[in-house]
């Protein structure tokens, strides 16, 4: 877990993850980021300030590689951001952030699950994988949403 007065160690995964999603968007390209990084940055800090949020982070060579914000209200959850950074994909940090940000979801008695995807990300299936497993195997009566984004 990631503190507010460390929220400026996620820069540069937000940096990566605008470039990221200006290579792979269908139909957003070059829109990325939509806001100043140090606005999303300020907003992060006061969402976890509020405790309206969560934010997981995975670390290596002493800097954060990835991390998953969450956020939560009431019975509502989204999952707000999910990164690895390139060289560090597929190495199973994507799925341990998921894992982190749905034992969060069920330990805050969250029934309805918000993931926005950009239409083109290649880690749709992840975000698939877990939702159909908390449908099936675990017997979550719960409404989950993915939207695909441009």
């Amino acid at each position: 877990m990631i503190t507010p007065e460390e929220v400026w160690k996620l820069e540069e995964c937000l940096h990566r993850l605008s470039d990221y999603h200006n290579k792979v968007s269908v139909n957003f390209k070059g829109a990325y980021p939509s806001r100043p990084y140090e606005t999303t940055l300020r907003s992060f800090v006061q969402a976890l300030t509020k405790q309206t949020s969560k934010i997981a982070v995975i670390e290596a060579d002493g800097q954060v590689i990835g991390f998953c914000k969450i956020d939560l209200s009431e019975s509502n959850g989204k999952l707000d951001h999910l990164i690895v950074l390139d060289e560090y994909r597929g190495k199973g940090y994507g799925e341990r952030l998921m894992d982190w940000a749905m034992k969060t979801f069920n330990e805050f008695h969250v029934k309805h699950i918000e993931i926005k995807v950009i239409a083109g990300n290649k880690a749709l299936h992840l975000y698939e994988n877990v939702l159909y497993f908390l449908q099936k195997e675990e017997g979550v009566p719960s409404s989950h949403l993915i939207s695909l984004l441009g």
